[in-house]
């Protein structure tokens, strides 16, 4: 019989990547183990959204190889591409399917290679460690309705899933009871959530926030196409004070026909509808979204759709990807741009945000206001966010972690705020 007790989780990729890892940690607390940061076996929490991050946990699983440690891989790494298994015979592996973890953990350390991959539903039911006290992730949903033809994550994580809303509004109330300050809605999509039960997000939002007690809301990823089919209502939504202004919606291209090529359900004007309907309704929010450089049908005059969209809705934050050709998807028999001309579009792109982000950040400078200060800063000090998310570094001898702080705006960069606390 095994006799460790201590296991690593290193995690890679998204919140619901990270949420995951909080369920295994959960899970496998529950049944004795401890959860530390060199323990003798190692849950590797995998990622396949982009080829640099794949690259990179090969890597890691290539060097591993040759160390003492007992490794399982687990997440959308062999949930899309379970041959991987094949490439490294001395590990375990599982897909997306959390609950499975101890077994995997109790089969690796008594010497039995563990593979089990598949799916699981709805996660609220299950035990969870918060990796930070003052965050609550809550994945609402399973899997997305999409099908566009450069992803992979389809393949990972399955169709749409909606997880109960009673649950939902359950893990919330729990969640401050216990301290949390902070909630993020997570999923594939959180606007489709609710399409596959006859919910929606806006009343699910409204629902959340009826629950009382003091925190802030962050909803995650929505596509254009279900935010436009409760429009009016997202807005009202987003008016409640217990919600970040902070509407992450990804357009991927400025070009109506590479749009089409994505298989993208919507267009460039529905975009630009949303943008100009929060903005006029929802004084200051943080709009940020997703652009794919080199997408392989995209052209020249395509790309420069895409930069003059930039220029023209000027978001807070703009999330720039190369394209890279993923296993199994649409877009994987197209043939490729070079990657000299992905990687320049991909430069230009972020040389026109990085001038629109510092222009805008100015703009904070001399703001006094309230911040949650949920995490610590990367480089010391804290991360504190005002009502739009933005991102206000603080340097404090207290542990400001869970408190709201009166703060003042006293400099810019284009990435982020730096403030000081103020009475």
């Amino acid at each position: 019989m095994f006799e460790c007790k201590k296991v690593q989780i290193e995690t890679y990729g998204c919140a619901m990547n990270r949420a995951d890892s909080e369920v295994m940690a959960g899970f496998l607390a529950e049944n004795g183990f401890e959860i530390c940061e060199d323990g003798e076996i190692l849950i590797i929490n995998t990622c396949t959204v982009k080829t640099p991050t794949e690259r990179k946990i090969i890597k890691r699983l290539r060097e591993l190889e040759n160390s003492d440690k007992k490794v399982i891989v687990t997440g959308c790494l062999p949930a899309a591409d379970p041959k991987i298994a094949e490439r490294f015979p001395r590990f375990s592996f599982l897909g997306t399917n959390v609950s499975d973890i101890v077994k995997a953990v109790k089969n690796t350390l008594n010497g039995r290679r563990f593979i089990k991959i598949d799916e699981d539903n709805c996660r609220l039911d299950f035990p969870r460690i918060r990796s930070n006290p003052f965050i609550e992730i809550i994945p609402i949903s399973q899997g997305c309705l999409g099908n566009c033809a450069y992803c992979i994550v389809k393949k990972a994580r399955g169709k749409l899933r909606s997880c109960p809303e009673d649950l939902i509004l359950e893990d919330v109330e729990n969640a401050i009871r216990d301290g949390v300050k902070e909630i993020w809605l997570t999923s594939q999509d959180t606007g489709a959530y609710g399409l596959d039960t006859g919910k929606n997000l806006p009343e699910l939002l409204q629902k959340i926030f009826g629950i009382r007690g003091r925190f802030m809301l962050r909803v995650g990823m929505m596509t254009p196409n279900h935010a436009m089919k409760f429009l009016d209502e997202l807005i009202r939504a987003y008016k409640n004070e217990k919600i970040y202004r902070f509407l992450h919606i990804p357009v991927q291209s400025g070009d109506n026909n590479v749009l089409g090529d994505m298989n993208r359900r919507y267009r460039i004007e529905d975009f630009k509808r949303i943008v100009k309907e929060f903005r006029k309704n929802i004084p200051q929010i943080t709009i940020s979204t997703d652009i794919i450089a080199g997408f392989p049908t995209e052209d020249e005059y395509a790309f420069q759709n895409s930069l003059n969209l930039i220029k023209e809705i000027k978001p807070e934050i703009l999330n720039i990807s190369r394209f890279w050709r993923r296993p199994g998807t649409g877009a994987e028999k197209m043939k490729p741009l070079h990657g000299r001309i992905t990687k320049e579009r991909s430069r230009r792109l972020f040389g026109i945000f990085k001038d629109i982000a510092l222009e805008k950040n100015n703009k904070w400078v001399g703001w006094k206001g309230k911040a949650l200060v949920s995490e610590k800063g990367k480089t010391g000090g804290f991360c504190a966010r005002n009502f739009a998310y933005k991102p206000i570094i603080l340097k404090s001898e207290k542990n400001l972690l869970g408190k709201f702080v009166n703060v003042i705006i006293t400099e810019a960069t284009y990435y982020d705020l730096r403030g000081e606390i103020i009475p």
